[in-house]
């Protein structure tokens, strides 16, 4: 399992950096992690599109869920029925948004250990028609103003970016409460206070495990979440809400 994994995600991942590395003029390796980062969103674009497509319905529909969920707060049964049958109305799968996500993971994961490793450690899995480096440079940008990031070492600045990143994100994707107050406004009351707490702790989780990763994972992190808040807006954008969806509790046809 670990070498089927290693043959399909990692050494390609890999050998595809290493090949933006050699043509890039400068061998700037930041610029190679930024464009694999492009490379690879644009891969799972399609998935990506189904993932956010569906939780953005569900949002839509979440106070009528709320309502439904207060309704039969004391029949299971009935409530999940009830469900369904709004899901079905609405034409929505609740769990659509989870594949995507799933087949994400090797991705994610790949990428992770290319650059927890260390590249340096591995260009002997480099493939025998990619011109292979004696080493990879991990200082880049120096091109900018005399900056340099050492991408090999710790960056808190970036681990901030990323956070910011996965801020916005998230912002954009909460969910709004029903203005509809029910026997289960109390619940509802929770849960917007625990969603609350995630749109923080998520961030604030993003920059403390950023701080300590090397900066060329962080700066994949950043770009990949940037491009997916990119990639929420385009969708909001033209998506086309479900018939009859609901929107501050109320039906709109």
């Amino acid at each position: 399992m670990i070498f089927l994994f290693q043959v399909i995600f990692y050494q390609p991942i890999l050998n595809v950096l290493i090949l933006l590395y050699n043509f890039i003029p400068g061998h700037d390796l930041g610029i190679a992690i930024i464009l694999l980062t492009i490379i690879i969103k644009l891969v799972l674009w399609p998935l990506s599109n189904q993932a956010i497509k569906s939780q953005k319905y569900l949002q839509d529909l979440q106070p009528k869920i709320n309502e439904l969920k207060a309704k039969y707060v004391n029949d299971k049964q009935e409530m999940s029925k009830a469900l369904m049958l709004l899901y079905k109305e609405h034409k929505i799968n609740p769990f659509s948004s989870c594949l995507p996500i799933l087949i994400q993971l090797p991705f994610l994961i790949a990428v992770y250990q290319v650059f927890q490793d260390g590249m340096n450690n591995k260009l002997g899995l480099v493939y025998s028609f990619i011109t292979r480096p004696e080493s990879i440079n991990t200082i880049s940008f120096a091109w900018f103003n005399g900056f340099a990031l050492n991408l090999a070492e710790k960056n808190i600045y970036l681990a901030i970016l990323a956070g910011a990143a996965q801020f916005v994100q998230a912002k954009m994707m909460s969910t709004k409460r029903s203005t509809i107050k029910t026997e289960g406004a109390k619940d509802e009351d929770m849960a917007a206070i625990m969603n609350k707490q995630m749109l923080y702790f998520m961030p604030a989780l993003t920059v403390f495990i950023g701080m300590s990763l090397p900066a060329g994972l962080t700066l994949y992190w950043f770009i990949s979440t940037l491009l997916a808040a990119l990639q929420q807006l385009v969708v909001f954008r033209k998506i086309k809400k479900p018939e009859h969806s609901v929107i501050e509790g109320e039906v709109v046809k």
